[in-house]
């Protein structure tokens, strides 16, 4: 397959989005080592394959040194990091101490400096890549994580500087998430109505899969991606619609007027324009 004899890191990679990237390499071919605090309810396997797992705090350079080490003794290269390891709880900004958000940001946007630099000589040495996992939340206003949103903002500010520091042997780039479906996924939108509500909110109509962010990660380690460096990949359903389409009252006028005109051309005797023209304005109504 196109990744066999790669050896892949993913942090975090033991549930919901993580265990997903993982899922995505394996099925690709990689060997796949996967760290977290705590090891997986049970083994992360795709094609009759299943990653590794070591327990590991990424908040701690000595352990992570080591953990990066103990890959590249047991496979001999490690060829890509995928630093997906991160989080928030909801949390106002004035609801807690500085240190409490603080401890967000080293989460989400020291660890996976510390992860890449330790990672670095054996990227370097197999002219590897690293993969940031970010968020939209970086990019807009993130009220309740406004800590997580500031560090996903730095995060890709670190891969486009890491990408062009470690040029030509390592690439570096990011993959923007929007919502994702996971199992923690009533935590956040609420029961399946809340979700099936959230999703209606997308253009593409539904959340992503785990499996969606894993197969754009493996493309962005894969060497059909050798000339993608420093970029972001927006994996978000083409995104939100803006609330001001809603809240304006312009097209809900022009709408009106356009149905208006069809019935006084329907009324005048004009075969086919009224039909027409009322479904033109229903669909701007909708919009």
């Amino acid at each position: 397959m196109e990744l066999d004899g790669r050896v892949v890191v993913v942090t975090g990679g033991t549930r919901g989005v993580g265990a997903g990237i993982a899922r995505s390499f394996l099925k690709a071919g990689a060997d796949v080592v996967v760290c977290a605090r705590r090891p997986p309810d049970e083994p992360v396997a795709s094609a009759g394959r299943e990653a590794s797992f070591a327990a590991l705090d990424l908040r701690d350079p000595a352990a992570v040194r080591d953990f990066c080490a103990g890959v590249a003794e047991r496979y001999g290269r490690i060829d890509c990091l995928v630093n997906n390891a991160g989080g928030t709880p909801y949390r106002l900004l004035g609801e807690a101490e500085a240190q409490r958000h603080a401890r967000v940001v080293e989460l989400n946007l020291v660890a996976p400096m510390t992860a890449s630099l330790a990672a670095y000589p054996w990227l370097r040495a197999s002219r590897g890549s690293v993969v940031m996992i970010g968020s939209v939340s970086g990019g807009r206003p993130s009220p309740g994580t406004a800590a997580y949103g500031a560090a996903k903002a730095g995060l890709e500010s670190l891969a486009r500087s890491m990408a062009v520091e470690w040029a030509p042997e390592v690439r570096v780039n990011s993959l923007v998430l929007g919502m994702v479906r996971t199992e923690l996924s009533h935590l956040h939108y609420g029961d399946g109505a809340g979700i099936a509500a959230v999703a209606a909110t997308v253009p593409l109509g539904r959340l992503a899969d785990p499996a969606d962010v894993g197969e754009a990660a493996v493309f962005l380690a894969s060497p059909r991606a050798g000339y993608v460096s420093g970029a972001s990949l927006l994996v978000h359903g083409g995104g939100e619609r803006p609330a001001f389409l809603d809240a304006a009252t312009v097209n809900r006028e022009a709408a009106a007027a356009a149905v208006d005109a069809a019935e006084d051309t329907a009324g005048r005797g004009a075969a086919g324009t009224g039909p027409a023209g009322t479904d033109a304005a229903t669909a701007n109504e909708e919009d």
